[in-house]
């Protein structure tokens, strides 16, 4: 099992920043990679962005690319997500999520991870 707790979020003004973390806990020695997803009401859930556990691999949605950066630190089981100039479309509920090593298509298919924090919300005013 491995337990993920977010923080972070809250209220910012367009242009902006917010960085979130995700702490990981239990076997996170089985993580093979971690995810940022998120989740605007109305719409489905959508990758953000994904880092290897090793090396450090890196991949982004389109949308964020360029303002946002996923990184790791291995030594105290976290990750986190710096956001800048955020837009108001960027406003959701920010979830981060634990990849055991599933082999599936895409980065950013949601089935590829295993395990999911409870999710922390990110408002973006205009």
């Amino acid at each position: 099992q491995v337990q993920l707790v977010e923080s972070g979020g809250g209220l910012v003004q367009a242009g902006g920043s917010l960085r979130l973390s995700c702490a990981a806990s239990g076997r996170t020695f089985s993580i093979y990679g971690m995810g940022w997803f998120r989740q605007a009401p109305g719409k489905e859930r959508e990758a953000v962005a994904r880092i290897s556990w090793s090396g450090g691999t890196t991949y982004y949605v389109d949308s964020v690319k360029g303002r946002f950066t996923i990184s790791r630190d291995n030594a105290k089981n976290a990750v986190y997500l710096q956001m800048n100039s955020l837009k108001p479309e960027d406003m959701a509920v920010y979830y981060c999520a634990a990849d055991l090593g599933k082999s599936y298509g895409s980065w950013a298919d949601e089935r590829r991870y295993d395990y999911w924090g409870q999710g922390t919300q990110v408002t973006v005013s205009s």
